[in-house]
């Protein structure tokens, strides 16, 4: 579940930018839509611990993110959350395999070689975890990305513009595949996109229109 409350947010040197509240059942599918500029991205930090609140609250799968500080918080990502930018951020100094590796560290367990396997093969990739990044095609490194996201099962998927630069077919495919994942780990799904295709295609989802408001 996600639980906002007066949440604010002040880039440095700029104005605080307020939400509305939000309320997000455990295992729902969230839509934020808005325009580029909105505060969609600004938001998926704030709900991975990414950024902290400047003002107001926010709890995110059962804890309140202004209670963690350092790497309490980066445990708690680590093992909660499951997040896929806009940039995938797939090492290239690394294999696919090993660049799933890293959520084990980043959340402070041991590496799991046989849940990596299972995740990739899950997703029709298992058969890429020798490859480099720059050896995957561009639907192939989303589903690496994707792996990594739901790898530790996390409570919550924040997916920010994942289809932004797909085809009406592999936009389908994205979504049906982030909608599969959350279900397989009961997550809560949050895909902040301004891609009309995705709202048809998770017609179900509850919908926010999210535009951050200056402070006066």
């Amino acid at each position: 579940m996600i639980r906002t409350r007066s949440l604010a947010y002040a880039y440095p040197g700029g104005a605080p930018l307020r939400f509305d509240d939000l309320d997000v059942a455990q295992g729902a599918a969230l839509l934020l839509l808005g325009p580029s500029g909105a505060g969609k991205s600004t938001w998926l930090a704030l709900a991975a611990g990414l950024l902290t609140a400047t003002g107001g609250t926010i709890e995110v799968a059962g804890q309140d993110l202004a209670a963690l500080r350092g790497p309490a918080r980066d445990a708690w990502r680590g093992r909660a959350i499951g997040f896929l930018p806009q940039k995938l951020h797939l090492s290239e100094a690394l294999d696919v395999e090993d660049n799933l590796a890293l959520s084990f560290f980043a959340a402070g367990l041991p590496r799991n070689a046989g849940a990596i396997a299972a995740v990739l093969s899950s997703l029709g990739v298992g058969e890429l975890a020798r490859r480099r990044p720059s050896q995957l095609s561009g639907g192939q490194a989303q589903r690496v990305a994707l792996a990594r996201s739901v790898l530790l099962a996390p409570r919550v998927i924040l997916a920010d513009e994942p289809t932004a630069s797909l085809d009406d077919d592999a936009c389908a495919a994205s979504v049906a595949l982030l909608r599969d994942a959350a279900g397989r780990c009961g997550a809560t799904l949050v895909i902040a996109t301004h891609d009309r295709r995705v709202r048809e295609a998770l017609a179900d989802a509850v919908v926010h229109r999210l535009q951050a408001r200056v402070a006066a």
